[in-house]
């Protein structure tokens, strides 16, 4: 029986809820719904989804604050979170990629852009079709397996993040704008802005402490690059 990869939606208001259950399920999805984080965190200790849409205002805790726990959780951390939220200004956006989720969709939306930010979304935690393990100093990134390890020591790292330092490891020492990294790293995903790139890539350079961090240097005016020239 082949898998439907399953999402999670944590919204409070059930028509928005069954609609959105309604076109994932035409699209090859398998909604479950909860109307708030309890039921949502006892769904995601019974059967972990692939992907978590999260609506902001919620009764009880916040989805801000909801996305902060399960990102920081080592059995959640790698499942891509949408943010669903009636808030569109910028500094909203950044708090909710900030507290761990990989992308954002304003209210009112179209079920078609939902859909292709799911799919993007997966895409992005599958592994690369380049399996290989690729080392950079004492970094190593393993696709096939989803670990990353510095100096032997493992790190966790959300969907996105695995996916952008994948990308600069097999093409180190090279300069990458953000609209490139976009390009490589989100695909074809046209709603995505350039400042969502500072963000995950802080969100990376947290996650990888240091030294390790300092590999990954912001070069002014250019983009990013990864490196073992550090200074």
């Amino acid at each position: 029986m082949k898998h439907l990869p399953c999402v999670l939606i944590v919204e409070d208001e059930p028509a928005i809820a069954e609609l959105i259950s309604v076109n994932l399920r035409h699209s090859g999805f398998r909604p479950v719904w909860a109307m708030d984080g309890i039921t949502a965190q006892a769904e995601i200790n019974a059967v972990l989804p692939d992907v978590i849409l999260l609506d902001w205002m919620l009764p009880g805790e916040s989805g801000l604050l909801l996305a902060k726990r399960w990102r920081a959780h080592p059995r959640s951390k790698a499942v891509p979170i949408i943010m669903l939220t009636a808030r569109s200004e910028e500094f909203d956006r950044v708090a909710g990629l900030e507290a761990g989720a990989d992308d954002y969709i304003a209210k009112p939306f179209s079920t078609k852009e939902l859909i292709a930010r799911i799919r993007a979304v997966l895409r992005r935690r599958s592994p690369e079709q380049d399996v290989a393990v690729v080392t950079l100093g004492q970094l190593g990134i393993d696709p096939a397996t989803y670990r990353v390890t510095f100096d032997n020591q493992p790190i966790k790292l959300g969907p996105t993040e695995f996916k952008l330092l994948h990308y600069l490891m097999t093409h180190a020492e090279r300069v990458h704008s953000r609209s490139q990294l976009l390009d490589k790293v989100w695909g074809d995903h046209v709603f995505i802005e350039e400042r969502t790139v500072d963000v995950h890539v802080k969100r990376l350079r947290e996650a990888l402490g240091e030294p390790a961090a300092a590999m990954l240097e912001t070069v002014r005016g250019a983009g990013y690059r990864i490196t073992t020239q550090t200074h």
